[in-house]
């Protein structure tokens, strides 16, 4: 007996971070985009639901405008369908509702003009949603996307309930949400294809007429570890195709717009806010994120010990928006962006074709929105400097004067609560520089950007404890699952000795925080962090009158000028010694284009030593193509010493350098102290 048909929905999503290397997006099209879309082109009546990001399209229409061919053809032939989204991948609920609107609107009308077919559905970024997000999509003409089963779930639904789709609606805004099943997404490509078609046979059995949908990564079949040799070595995507195509009497692949034309939803939902359950773990503290994650044990062994399934659907993390508590780096640089979307006015239409089209300053904001640097998990790149720099890069680019603009002799002083921590910070905002200073954290300063080169020169990571750490120390070196098992389970390190650098430091990596420790202490302790220096003057509040910060018998006097930040210094009754501390991130440790230059001598990026006796020092880099020149008043020694933090990737644990802290010290022995530390920015010449 056939059984009853049932229709299955596949929704692939491809990225690649805005900022990743060239030699990175030519491995995932080697290995996954171009050999996936080969052999689909073989199996016509295999139709599925594709999603591109903006970012991604332009880099394949630049180098592979053969694969652009490719795809166009399978659009026309009706057996792929495009979805659309944010153009640069943001987090929508994460963005203003103008940026929302020109992001939706830019993928839309790139996607009609170069591919020929206007979206009706979105891929949602991180399958992130909110309940108010209905009324940006339908403005923008999207009618349906997709979230997972866990959303579903969490709502109150059962999971017999998951084989067609839903409409909810946000104050009358309405949008058809499909359920991407998560058994489906971990039994592909990792089980063997008859595990999934067993489960899809069942599923035709017990829903006739329904559909079951997965959304899932395009990057899974080929650029996962091992799953190249999985997914085409072996046979595993073209033995997937061939069966569908052979169960076709009771199995109907289908595009989600196919399946929606000719089925009405099963009901009105209203989802709470969610992601995968491993983005909602992954947002929580290190300490919650370990008891969840026991929490979750236990139930799992509950359900397990009674046979059903009722308790930890109901089981939930944190939202997407908590990593901007748990990273402090991720919130700051999620204000930024926030600041530059304000240089913007509202009264622009958002619907203004030119808004997205022209403006370059514009469209650089909203590539500051892409969201892998703003969080942290298997994938998120926070912990990745290349990345979190082609967002600041895109967010300098997005608040430098405007080509017509006259100079401005003086910078702009705004007082403000910068990244809304109850605090106001001091924000300086000039023709060639930006820079923040945080009086509540030491007066030091997480921010300077150099306009002219587009680079925020700090950009650093504090280091700082992860769950994952404890494997680390517990000795897993190897994977600990089969090949091509899932991705979120993946324990391997990528070298040995890493749990030796897992150490944590007490403040964030900011310039200008003012040490106070014992004359005894060397640049070994400086590295170790065992200066057991006064924490109160390093990072307690400091009082500010305008640019002048003072914390009981220490004051700092902050002046920008053209392209150069300085601090005048002044300290009594000082016992021992002072030091500031100024950390910059230049990315590449041992590039040879990238180095550190003083006395004459050159070291590279992650050099630690010491100099003794000396006023200045160069940091260059030829790749950005900037300098930093430092000099102190009066002469200095100097401890220079790399960070690196220790994070996971698809790949394993890896070691990240992620600037240098260089320390400028002098011996006091309680005499008055006037002094001053610049920090110039410059192109880089010869």
């Amino acid at each position: 007996m056939v059984p009853p048909r049932l229709h299955f929905a596949l929704l692939l999503h491809a990225h690649q971070p805005l900022g990743n290397f060239d030699h990175v997006m030519e491995e995932c099209h080697r290995l996954s985009y171009l050999p996936f879309l080969e052999l689909l082109a073989e199996h016509p009546r295999v139709h599925l639901s594709i999603h591109y990001s903006g970012s991604l399209l332009e880099w394949i229409h630049a180098h592979h405008p053969e694969y652009f061919e490719l795809l166009r053809t399978l659009v026309r032939r009706g057996q792929v369908e495009l979805l659309g989204g944010g153009y640069y991948e943001p987090i929508l609920v994460s963005i203003p509702d103008r940026d929302k609107h020109a992001q939706l609107l830019k993928l839309s009308d790139y996607l009609e003009t170069h591919l020929g077919r206007r979206p009706r559905g979105i891929w949602l970024t991180e399958r992130i949603w909110e309940p108010a997000l209905p009324q940006a999509l339908e403005r923008a003409g999207i009618t349906f996307t997709l979230t997972d089963d866990t959303h579903f779930l969490n709502a109150g639904l059962e999971p017999d309930q998951l084989y067609g789709d839903y409409l909810t609606e946000s104050n009358g805004a309405a949008v058809r949400i499909v359920p991407g099943l998560k058994e489906l997404r971990y039994l592909i490509p990792f089980h063997a294809v008859d595990e999934t078609i067993d489960f899809l046979r069942q599923a035709a059995e017990k829903h006739p007429g329904g559909l079951a949908a997965m959304g899932d990564d395009l990057e899974k079949f080929g650029v996962w570890p091992e799953t190249h040799k999985h997914v085409y070595g072996t046979g595993w995507l073209r033995d997937f195709f061939t069966a569908i195509e052979k169960e076709s009497e009771w199995l109907q692949p289908v595009c989600v717009s196919e399946y929606l034309e000719s089925h009405a939803p099963l009901g009105r939902v209203y989802l709470p806010t969610a992601s995968y359950q491993e983005m909602m773990e992954w947002a929580l503290p290190e300490a919650a994120e370990e008891a969840f994650e026991r929490a979750r044990h236990r139930l799992e062994k509950l359900e397990k010990e009674e046979g059903n399934a009722d308790l930890s659907r109901f089981l939930r993390g944190g939202l997407w928006t908590n990593f901007f508590h748990k990273y402090s780096e991720a919130n700051h640089l999620h204000k930024r962006m926030l600041w530059a979307s304000r240089r913007f006015p509202d009264g622009r239409r958002a619907d203004d074709p030119a808004l997205h089209r022209d403006d370059a300053a514009y469209n650089a904001l909203l590539a500051g929105q892409c969201n892998d640097a703003y969080w942290h998990g298997v994938f998120g790149g926070l912990y990745a400097p290349h990345l979190r720099h082609a967002l600041y890069s895109n967010l300098v680019k997005a608040s430098r004067p405007a080509p017509n603009a006259a100079p401005s002799p003086e910078p702009l002083v705004h007082h403000a609560d910068f990244d809304l921590d109850g605090l106001p910070e001091t924000v300086l905002d000039s023709d060639q520089l930006f820079a923040v200073i945080d009086g509540g954290d030491g007066a030091t300063v997480p921010e300077i950007d150099y306009k002219p080169g587009a680079v925020n020169v700090v950009n650093s990571l504090m280091r700082r404890p992860e769950s994952y750490h404890k494997k680390l120390r517990a000795g897993a070196g190897s994977p600990v699952i089969p090949e091509s098992g899932s991705i979120h389970e993946r324990v391997r390190a990528k070298e040995e000795g890493l749990e030796r650098l897992l150490i944590y430091d007490h403040y964030e990596r900011s310039c200008f925080r003012t040490y106070l420790f014992g004359a005894a202490k060397t640049l070994a302790d400086f590295a170790n962090l065992s200066l057991d220096e006064d924490r109160a003057a390093a990072a307690g509040p400091w009082h500010a009158d305008g640019l002048v910060y003072s914390h009981e018998s220490l004051r700092k006097a902050f002046v920008m000028n053209g392209p150069s930040l300085s601090c005048a210094l002044s300290a009594r009754d000082v016992p021992a010694r002072m030091g500031v501390e100024l950390v910059f991130n230049f990315m590449a440790p041992d590039a040879h284009d990238r180095y550190f230059e003083s006395q004459g001598l050159r070291q590279p990026l992650r050099w630690q030593g010491e100099i003794t006796h000396e006023a200045e020092l160069w940091l260059r880099d030829w790749y950005l193509g900037v300098s930093i020149h430092v000099t102190t008043e009066p002469a200095a020694t100097w401890w220079i010493t790399p960070i690196y933090t220790v994070s996971q990737s698809e790949d394993g644990f890896e070691k990240i350098y992620q600037g240098s802290m260089i320390l400028a010290w002098w011996s006091l022995e309680g005499k008055p102290f006037e002094g001053r530390v610049t920090v110039e920015l410059a192109r880089t010449q010869e």
